[in-house]
């Protein structure tokens, strides 16, 4: 059994994510929970209350599919807390992991840099990486209906989050832009360890992939 409020999180965000894209839904948002619960375990800190929260609620309302707007998600998640009863500071505390926990590219982070956050991006990451990471890859690529691999299309550096989420580039390129920088930008031990691995297994998947294209 969960505390109550886990409980009543669990069937919030499985509500909001009900016909979500497949790399983004209540699956992914599942994976993060269970891994950051992982990662707190074996880094031996951070409120464990918080780092749940925050994975679960994560992902309730993604930029990418809201027009942009990366404060709605973090709102709401804060509005359903305290509805829940959650005392305010916590509650800030998530919405803060919230709104600075994805990836923008290379453009600059107001981040906070509590346990709670690093624990949270990290398993965040992490679902990005791997086997996981390159399935969800490809589902968002056919999702938006772009291109597997165009080797006229150049990778790009990102100057805002607006730019990042619009780009159309080809699914490849978007392991060289995003997926292969995540394994240095891990904040935890565990993390790190993890990543390391996940990013192994990409770059043979993208060997591989590169002697299927170029063969004849």
């Amino acid at each position: 059994m969960y505390d109550p409020v886990i409980e009543k999180t669990i069937a919030f965000v499985r509500e909001q994510l009900a016909g979500a894209e497949g790399g983004h839904d209540w699956s992914h948002t599942e994976r993060v929970w269970k891994t950051a619960r992982f990662i707190r375990e074996r880094e031996g800190e951070g409120d464990r209350l918080t780092i749940e929260l925050a994975a679960l609620l994560h992902d309730v309302s993604d930029p990418k599919f809201n027009n942009g707007d990366e404060e709605k998600g973090a709102e709401m998640a804060f509005d359903f807390l305290i509805r829940s009863g959650l005392d305010r500071d916590r509650a800030g505390h998530i919405r803060s992991i919230i709104r600075h926990v994805s990836y923008r590219g290379g453009m600059p982070q107001d981040q906070i840099r509590s346990i709670e956050f690093r624990i949270v991006q990290d398993a965040d990451r992490l679902d990005a990486m791997g086997a996981v990471g390159i399935a969800r890859a490809f589902n968002y690529g056919g999702f938006k209906n772009r291109p597997i691999h165009d080797p006229g299309v150049p990778l790009q550096e990102y100057t805002d989050s607006s730019e990042y989420h619009a780009s159309p580039a080809p699914t490849i390129n978007h392991f060289h832009e995003k997926l292969l920088k995540l394994k240095d930008l891990m904040n935890t031990a565990t993390g790190k360890k993890l990543a390391r691995k996940r990013h192994r297994f990409m770059l043979r998947f993208l060997r591989q992939f590169s002697k299927e294209v170029e063969r004849f």
